[in-house]
C-alpha cells in the first residue's frame, strides 16, 4: 500500500512499511525512510506505484479548466476525492483524486484551502479583483522583461530617462524599472551604470559621478533662485591707497587684495583688504538663505558651483578697475619689517589690478629674487617688499607656511573638445608648492585671520575658529591655538565670498567695528549650528573635489595613452603616479621594494566607473635627484586664500 501526503508544501509519495494507526513508517522514492503521522496522509492507493503517481496524475491535470472546475463546484466546503467523483462521475483512481488535487493546489485564486484536502471555492467578488492582480502583475513582468531585454540589448527603454538619477543613486525596488535593471545586470554580469552608459542613458562617465554629487547635494539643482544682488554701500570712504590681488587664472571670486604704502618715518603701511559682501547680505536675507544651505563653493576640476550668485559675486569680488567695498587690515611695518601696530576699517578700495600666476611666476620668483635687479615688470617691488614681510613673519611663527617640497597639481579642463570618454580634453600641470608668491599670499592670510580672530576674542564676541591641537583639526566657536600654524588662534575670515564661515566672521567683524550689536551673540546656538553644517558640508565637499581629480588622472591616461610610466612607492603596495597624483594598489609589487623607491608600472586597464587603475610591476628605477624630487611630507592645512 502507498501514500500520498504534503509536506513543506508540496506532495510526496511513499510506501507503507508499517501501519500502526496513528503513526506510518514510509519509504519514499528516494529511499529515505520517515515516520508519518496518520493524519496527514491525504490518499492511501494501492496502484500505480508510489514513484508513478503523480506523473500520472499531470498528465491528466493538463486537460483540466480550471474556470470550469470553479464553475462546477459548490459554495460550500470540499473535499478534494468528493470532487473529484463528481467530475469523473465515478469513483475516482488515485491518478484521478490526485488530479484534481493537484489542479486545486496549483490554482490558489480559485480555490481557497480550508485545510489538509479541503477547499472552498473562492466568491464570485474576490475572483474578480484576485483575477484583475494576477493579470496586473502578469502585464506588469512582461513589461520588467522588455526593459530588460531592451537594456541588454544597449537600448534604453522609454520609462528610463525621467528617473535616471533615482535608478542610479537611490533606487525603489518596488518599481518596475528598478526590477527590470536589476534583472539585466544579475543577467548580464555587468554594473547598472554600465548597462546605462552603453544604453546611452549618460553622456560619459563624468557625469555619473557628478550626477551622483548632485544628487545628494543639489537635489534641486545648481542654479540659484531670481535674486537681486544687494545694493553697494555708497557712504564708505576710499582707501587712499590702490591695490592688486594674485589668484590662479580660473579665479572669479576674489576676496583679497594687497596695497603697500611707504610710510613718512621708514618703513610702510601693509594692506589687505578683504573683499566685504557682509555688508550687503545681512543675516537671514534671502542670499543669506541660499549661501547658509551651500555653505562653500564646490571646486572640481573643469567646474565649481558657486556659493553665492554669480551676480552677487560680480557686485563684491575685487576686480580689476573697480572700487568694491572692503574690510581691511592695516599694518604698520618698520624698516626691520617689525610691526609696529594694526588698525581694521571699513572701506572702499580701488583694485588696480588682478595679478595671476602664470603671468607673475615666471619674472617673480626664487631666481629673479637673487638677481641684482628686479625684472621690469608691474608690481615687482611691491611684491619683493611683501615678499620680504611675509619670510619675517613665517620666521616669527616658526612654521613654514607651505611644505616646500609638496608639488600641486592644477587641473584644467577643455569641454569644447571631444575624447574617447566624452567631452573634456584635461591637461594637468605640476607646480612646486611654496613659490615666494605661495609664501607672500599665504602669510599675510594667515596674519589677517589670526588678528581679526584676536580682536573678536578680545571684544567678548564668539567667531567661527580653526583649533590644531595634539595633530587633530577642528572648528570652535571659543578661540583656541593653531598649532600647526603657530598662531593663539586662527577665525577664517579671508574668503567671504566663497566660505560661510568667513561670512559670519566677516558680519562679527564689521558689527565690532562699527560698533552695533554682532549678529551672533556668546552662546549663539545658531552660529555653532552654521559651524557643524559647515564643517561636515565642507569635508563631503572637499572628497568629492579629491574623487573628481583622481577621475582625471584616469581620464588623463587614457587621453594620453599611457602604456607604462613611473611611480613612487608610498607605504606597502600603496604607490603614486609621478607624473600625475593618482594615489592606488599595486597587488603585484614585489616584497623587496620599500617606501619612497620609485618603480616602473605598466597600465594594465583603467575603469573610469570604479575609478581604479589596474597595474602591474614592471622595474624598480634609480631614485630622483633631490631637486627633482617632490618629497611627500604631512600636509598641514594651506591657508591660502
Amino acid at each position: 500500500m502507498n501514500v500520498l501526503f504534503e509536506e513543506d508544501g508540496s506532495f510526496k509519495t511513499a510506501t507503507i512499511l508499517t501501519d500502526n494507526d496513528s503513526s506510518l513508517q514510509v519509504e519514499t522514492a528516494t529511499g529515505k525512510r520517515v515516520k508519518l503521522k496518520a493524519a496527514n496522509v491525504l490518499l492511501r492507493f494501492a496502484s500505480p506505484s508510489a514513484a508513478d503517481l503523480l506523473a500520472q496524475a499531470d498528465v491528466l491535470t493538463a486537460d483540466m479548466d480550471t474556470e470550469f472546475l470553479w464553475e462546477m463546484c459548490g459554495d460550500d466546503e470540499f473535499a478534494f476525492a468528493e470532487f473529484a467523483a463528481d467530475y469523473f462521475g465515478h469513483t475516482p483512481s488515485a491518478v484521478e483524486s490526485s488530479a484534481v488535487l493537484v489542479k486545486l493546489f496549483a490554482s490558489p485564486i480559485h480555490f481557497h484551502r480550508k485545510g489538509k484536502g479541503r477547499f472552498r471555492k473562492a466568491p464570485p467578488e474576490i475572483l474578480a479583483a484576485a483575477l484583475a492582480g494576477a493579470e496586473k502583475k502578469r502585464l506588469q513582468q512582461e513589461q520588467v522583461e522588455r526593459m530588460k531585454t531592451e537594456l541588454m540589448a544597449g537600448t534604453l527603454p522609454a520609462e528610463f530617462p525621467a528617473m535616471l538619477q533615482a535608478l542610479l543613486y537611490k533606487p525603489d525596488r518596488n518599481r518596475l524599472e528598478t526590477k527590470a535593471l536589476e534583472a539585466a545586470v544579475d543577467e548580464s554580469g555587468q554594473s547598472a551604470p554600465r548597462l546605462l552608459l552603453k544604453a546611452g542613458a549618460l553622456k560619459s562617465s563624468h557625469e555619473l559621478h557628478l550626477g551622483r554629487f548632485l544628487f545628494e547635494y543639489f537635489p534641486e539643482g545648481t542654479a540659484f533662485p531670481a535674486l537681486a544682488a544687494p545694493p553697494l554701500p555708497e557712504d564708505l570712504p576710499l582707501a587712499r591707497a590702490s591695490a592688486f590681488s594674485i589668484d590662479d587664472a580660473t579665479t572669479t571670486e576674489i576676496d583679497d587684495a594687497f596695497s603697500l604704502v611707504p610710510r613718512a618715518e621708514g618703513g610702510w603701511t601693509v594692506g589687505i583688504h578683504i573683499a566685504a559682501p557682509g555688508l550687503g547680505i545681512r543675516p537671514g536675507c534671502p542670499i543669506d538663505a541660499v549661501a547658509r544651505k551651500r555653505l562653500s563653493t564646490v571646486y572640481m576640476p573643469g567646474n565649481k558651483i558657486t556659493m553665492l550668485p554669480d551676480e552677487v559675486v560680480s557686485a563684491y569680488t575685487l576686480g580689476e578697475g573697480q572700487a568694491r567695498p572692503a574690510l581691511s587690515l592695516y599694518v604698520e611695518v618698520n624698516r626691520d619689517f617689525s610691526i609696529a601696530g594694526m588698525a581694521s576699517r571699513i572701506e572702499r578700495v580701488h583694485v588696480s589690478a588682478n595679478l595671476r600666476h602664470h603671468d607673475i611666476e615666471p619674472v617673480f620668483n626664487e631666481d629673479s629674487l637673487q638677481a641684482e635687479a628686479l625684472p621690469d615688470a608691474p608690481y615687482m617691488t611691491e611684491l619683493k617688499t611683501l615678499w620680504e614681510f611675509a619670510t619675517v613673519l613665517e620666521a616669527g611663527r616658526g612654521k613654514p607656511s607651505a611644505n616646500q617640497n609638496q608639488m600641486d597639481f592644477n587641473y584644467y579642463v577643455d569641454w569644447s573638445q571631444e575624447t574617447q570618454d566624452g567631452p573634456g580634453f584635461i591637461t594637468i600641470e605640476q607646480r612646486k608648492r611654496g613659490s615666494p608668491l605661495d609664501k607672500l599670499v599665504a602669510e599675510l592670510m594667515i596674519l589677517a585671520n589670526s588678528s581679526w580672530g584676536k580682536l573678536l576674542h578680545e571684544a567678548g564676541l564668539p567667531a567661527i575658529y580653526r583649533i590644531q591641537a595634539g595633530g587633530r583639526v577642528r572648528m570652535s566657536t571659543a578661540a583656541g591655538p593653531h598649532e600647526g600654524l603657530g598662531v593663539d588662534n586662527y577665525a577664517w575670515s579671508s574668503s567671504p565670498l566663497r566660505r560661510y564661515v568667513d561670512l559670519c566672521n566677516q558680519w562679527q567683524l564689521i558689527a565690532h567695528l562699527r560698533g552695533e550689536a554682532a549678529p551672533f551673540a556668546p552662546g549663539s546656538a545658531e552660529l555653532a549650528h552654521a559651524m557643524s553644517d559647515f564643517d561636515a558640508t565642507y569635508s563631503a565637499y572637499n572628497e568629492f573635489q579629491r574623487g573628481m581629480e583622481r577621475y582625471w588622472c584616469l581620464r588623463w591616461l587614457r587621453q594620453a595613452g599611457v602604456k607604462e610610466t613611473p611611480a613612487k612607492v608610498l607605504r606597502e603596495n600603496i604607490l603614486r603616479l609621478e607624473e600625475v597624483p593618482l594615489v592606488f594598489k599595486l597587488h603585484s609589487l614585489p616584497a623587496g621594494v620599500n617606501a619612497h623607491e620609485r618603480v616602473q608600472v605598466g597600465v594594465d586597464k583603467v575603469d573610469l566607473i570604479d575609478v581604479e587603475l589596474r597595474g602591474k610591476y614592471l622595474a624598480t628605477l634609480a631614485p630622483l635627484t633631490t631637486a627633482e624630487d617632490g618629497t611627500d611630507g604631512e600636509e598641514e592645512e594651506t591657508p591660502l586664500a
